[in-house]
């Protein structure tokens, strides 16, 4: 179906879409040109061989889906309990002002990408295709050609909201066929410090559609982010999203991913440690049931000495779920004194569930402390046995024993409402399980 977004792309330069600055215009024909000649990714592709997309690839998807009328109480389970926070919404790919709470506070700005890109292009020009470049992969590309919307987050130096900045992507069932690449730009200049969720969701029914992100986040010297993405699509759909992380001395940069939805979701996520003393915290939480595919890709760059990655992907699968992990770490020979952490641990719940893991260190300085694991297993029953011998029926044991080993990373979500609002998913999920 290559056709058929090439197709989408000259309909969309047409109609205004390619209009904008040179630089835009040229890197959108780029894109698609390097999409015409890459196409989809197969599995002989090493990035992707436990990954099939041959659904994707055969699926015929729209350019615009229909755009409801959503009610802020639509939303309200999403919002952790605090509808104050201030957020972008977008549902079926468009931005919903009437949804969105812009007001950030001194130094903040929040707006949407087609508003930016009309308007004020040069805000985004160093940034957008710059971190992450659309032949990074056949996604990339495509997104960067036809993304229409998504957001553009500024933190102003030493500016610190008080708040958490909330991104919400909204699919309904009438995106079902349709194809949506968000694109959001997120740039957090020195000294600032700020929380920033993602959120990708679907409200009603089981659509099935392709939701094909990419997110762009410059972290200033010294500042300080905190990235929250959570996955919870329709589990008809699909999802490949990328994230790439630029990090400037002193930064500090935590990020959460949690994955429950999706028949296929893939979520490449790439931190460059490009100056000295940074410091990446990666943790993550991924459940998969009946027959989906949660694929976690992550990739840390060790370019300069001293500096600090941590990273903890935990996965969960049940039914004949199947999990791949594939985690990176790359240490330049300049990059003396990096101490690199990277641990992945998968829970299988049934004979049928399968995880492919991957840990990979490629180290060309000397004086470094890396390390990197991999388990595989089941529940433990002498840890069964333990509890039901205290009175705790069989069931029940066992879910708390699966919410344990979920714990451990759900912990390391610093903003509290966050934190009890995703423990409250994994128990839900967790009543499904048996």
């Amino acid at each position: 179906m290559i056709d058929s977004y090439v197709r989408q792309y000259q309909a969309f330069a047409g109609n205004g879409g390619g209009a904008g600055p040179p630089w835009l215009t040229s890197l959108r024909r780029a894109a698609i040109e390097g999409f015409q000649r890459s196409g989809f990714p197969s599995t002989r592709d090493e990035e992707w061989r436990f990954t099939s997309v041959a659904p994707i690839a055969r699926g015929d998807f729209s350019a615009s889906p229909a755009v409801p009328v959503l009610q802020l109480a639509d939303l309200d389970p999403y919002l952790f309990q605090h509808p104050d926070w201030p957020r972008l919404v977008f549902v079926n790919g468009r931005f919903d002002r009437s949804l969105s709470l812009g007001e950030v506070g001194p130094g903040v700005t929040l707006e949407a990408l087609s508003a930016v890109l009309a308007q004020r292009p040069t805000l985004v020009e160093p940034y957008f295709g710059r971190h992450v470049s659309p032949a990074a992969t056949p996604f990339t590309a495509l997104n960067t050609a036809l993304t229409r919307e998504g957001a553009v987050v500024r933190v102003a130096p030493d500016a610190a909201p008080e708040n958490p900045i909330h991104l919400l992507f909204v699919s309904t069932p009438e995106a079902d066929g349709a194809a949506i690449h968000p694109r959001t730009v997120v740039v957090v200049e020195a000294g600032a410090r700020v929380q920033l969720i993602e959120s990708y969701l679907s409200l009603g029914g089981r659509p099935r559609y392709l939701t094909n992100a990419v997110t762009e986040l410059a972290i200033g010297p010294g500042a300080w982010v905190e990235h929250s993405r959570i996955q919870r699509e329709s589990e008809a759909a699909f999802h490949v999203g990328f994230s790439q992380v630029s990090q400037d001395r002193e930064s500090h940069y935590r990020s959460f991913a949690f994955a429950m939805g999706g028949a296929l979701a893939r979520h490449d996520l790439h931190t460059r440690l490009g100056a000295p003393d940074t410091e990446a915290l990666l943790y993550g939480l991924y459940f998969g049931h009946q027959d989906q595919l949660i694929d976690n890709h992550t990739t840390i760059y060790h370019d300069q000495p001293n500096c600090r990655s941590w990273e903890v992907y935990k996965g969960i699968l049940d039914d004949r779920a199947h999990g791949v992990f594939n985690g990176k770490i790359f240490v330049k020979p300049e990059a003396q004194k990096t101490d690199a952490k990277q641990t992945n641990r998968a829970l299988l719940l049934s004979d049928s569930a399968r995880i492919d893991t991957k840990p990979q260190l490629e180290i060309f300085a000397d004086d470094v402390k890396c390390t990197h694991g991999a388990t595989v297993g089941q529940l433990d029953p002498l840890s069964s046995f333990y509890l039901r011998s205290r009175g705790i029926p069989k069931d029940a044991a066992e879910r708390l024993m699966v919410y344990a080993f979920a714990a451990e990373v759900l912990n390391e979500v610093a903003s509290e409402s966050v934190r009890v609002a995703l423990d409250q998913l994994v128990h839900e999920r967790l009543s499904m399980v048996r």
